[in-house]
């Protein structure tokens, strides 16, 4: 579940080149926080998924809200 989370927040990322040193910048939206920048955009897409994993991990220990994506539901359950 957890892969099908990130390969679908993946699939919302929107690029583009920087003007001042042709450097590439993503971003997911709705994911506040979650960019990266890179001189390649392979390099960029890496970037951005590691930013991406990190985010997850911090929300789910922080037990921080995190959004619906494709109606897939990332949440921790109480523990018994």
């Amino acid at each position: 579940m957890l892969t099908s989370y990130i390969q679908a927040a993946m699939h919302r990322a929107t690029y583009q080149i920087l003007s001042d040193d042709g450097s590439f910048y993503g971003e997911i939206p709705g994911f506040p926080g979650v960019w990266a920048n890179a001189l390649t955009l392979e390099n960029c897409r890496e970037e951005l998924q590691s930013a991406l994993e990190d985010w997850i991990l911090i929300r789910l220990a922080d037990r921080q809200f995190l959004p619906i994506v494709d109606g897939i539901e990332l949440i921790i359950k109480e523990a018994v």
